[in-house]
């Protein structure tokens, strides 16, 4: 979706330049393009009439402002417009209640229920410093129970057991009460799906809904159903309050379009946004700036944020100071620049952010090419022994013909490498004395800093 309707608004804009007021006959020529863009993007046909009814009343004999062309003010139109049908601003979850909060997880088989939940805990745990327990309540998916206990583990929440032979009502009750007992603050409730809506799977959600009054109904749905996600959509807000939305697999090709149905049908607020298949892959969905991505704005808060939450503040001041101090950089350093950057996202995770203009400069094709470099450093820098990484200059032709069958790779690609680090060390010569901090702290924009790949 974005990259369908960055685009025609993008030819649009051209088309336009030079105009001095936005007129009927130009209105409709935008419109036509938004509305086949978002059609494209499996939009629901009433929300997309909606949307243009919108657009097209606040477009129509608007004065262009100061430097801005008709094309600019309309792409302003639409992006406002984008982000009001989403939902404006931040809606974040309701915990001001007597511990435990009760969250329920309702959604279809497929989603990523079990997933989303665990991921939640994390943001809990992590955000608003929680003691969180799960429990599934799934006792017709074989896998369900032992997967949530995977996750949760991971995101490092408490969690608790139940088996197929209970009730769903049981379990939750029992969980509650543990819940209770353990002081904990969140009781994240995994419900059962189902492959499409039945009569089964709403009685029990209700009844489970109506058993555990949960604070929160989340309605967790995949990012890519599109035109389907508004039937699944409707029938849960039949059947359930739902207080707010998760959308998951964000980061796949639609972009958007379910965001744009299931806001307008639910009346929910999108609450959070699944945008990786990590544990932490979990954003608090931003409207404003989502509608930014779709209009190929680029979202450089997001970009921010990711590359504050992968630096390691303690390793960039270490290596800081191990420079001013006269000590070489070594390939452990090197390999630990390389591991900062991939807990940000990696090259292509962080190109997402950027707006379409400068990702399209980037080029994917090049960033794919780029992340397999980096993955063939790391290989290379693992196959070495730790004298080796200490004091680079110990590597000589034997020492490479070792290091390269280990990593399963040329000669030449370990020469390579070691020209890159080689140019790296050379730039952390010039950074002697205090320079390397400063550098970091400016693009960082205060006091954090930004060691990603040491620069």
């Amino acid at each position: 979706m974005a990259s369908a309707l960055s685009e025609r608004l993008s030819k649009l804009v051209k088309t336009m330049r030079g105009q001095a007021r936005i007129t009927e006959s130009n209105v409709q020529d935008m419109l036509r393009e938004v509305r086949m863009a978002l059609l494209e993007a499996d939009v629901a046909l009433p929300v997309v009439r909606d949307f243009i009814a919108r657009v097209k009343d606040k477009a129509l004999g608007q004065e262009v402002v100061g430097s801005l062309n008709p094309g600019q003010a309309l792409v302003g139109i639409v992006h406002k417009e984008l982000a009001a049908t989403m939902g404006e601003g931040v809606a974040d979850i309701d915990l001001a209640v007597q511990p435990p909060a009760i969250i329920l997880m309702a959604g279809l088989q497929g989603a990523g229920k079990t997933t989303t939940t665990a991921k939640l805990a994390k943001h809990l745990i992590e955000r608003r410093r929680k003691k969180v327990l799960t429990v599934s309540a799934d006792v017709y998916r074989p896998a369900a129970i032992e997967q949530l206990r995977t996750v949760t583990k991971q995101a490092g929440a408490e969690w608790f057991p139940s088996t197929p032979d209970q009730k769903p009502r049981d379990i939750a009750l029992a969980a509650l009460d543990w819940a209770k007992k353990h002081f904990c603050d969140v009781l994240l409730v995994d419900t059962a799906g189902r492959l499409a809506i039945d009569e089964a799977l709403m009685a029990e959600i209700k009844d489970l809904h109506a058993t555990l009054n949960p604070v929160e109904t989340l309605f967790v749905v995949d990012a890519m159903q599109g035109q389907d996600a508004v039937n699944t959509a409707r029938a849960f807000k039949e059947a359930l309050p739902l207080t707010g939305i998760v959308l998951t697999k964000l980061d796949g090709d639609s972009r958007g379009g379910a965001a744009l149905s299931v806001r307008s049908i639910t009346g929910a607020p999108i609450k959070f946004a699944g945008v990786s298949e990590k544990i932490d892959g979990l954003e608090v969905f931003d409207a404003d700036r989502h509608a930014g991505r779709v209009l190929g704005m680029g979202d450089i808060v997001a970009l921010v944020e990711e590359v504050q939450k992968g630096v390691d503040v303690q390793a960039a001041q270490k290596l800081a100071d191990k420079v001013r101090s006269g000590a070489g950089f070594d390939l452990n350093d090197f390999l630990s620049q390389i591991s900062q950057m991939k807990k940000m996202g990696g090259l292509s995770g962080l190109l997402d952010k950027l707006p379409t203009e400068l990702a399209a400069k980037a080029g994917q094709a090049d960033m794919t090419k780029a992340e397999k470099d980096v993955r063939r450093m790391e290989g290379i820098i693992h196959s070495m022994t730790p004298a080796e990484r200490a004091r680079p200059e110990l590597i000589k032709a034997s020492r490479k013909r070792r290091i390269a069958a280990g990593a399963g790779v040329q000669v030449q690609e370990v020469n390579r490498m070691l020209n890159q680090f080689e140019q790296m060390r050379d730039v952390m010569k010039k950074m002697k004395g205090g320079g390397l901090m400063k550098m970091m702290k400016r693009l960082g924009g205060g006091k954090r800093g930004f060691p990603g790949m040491g620069m």
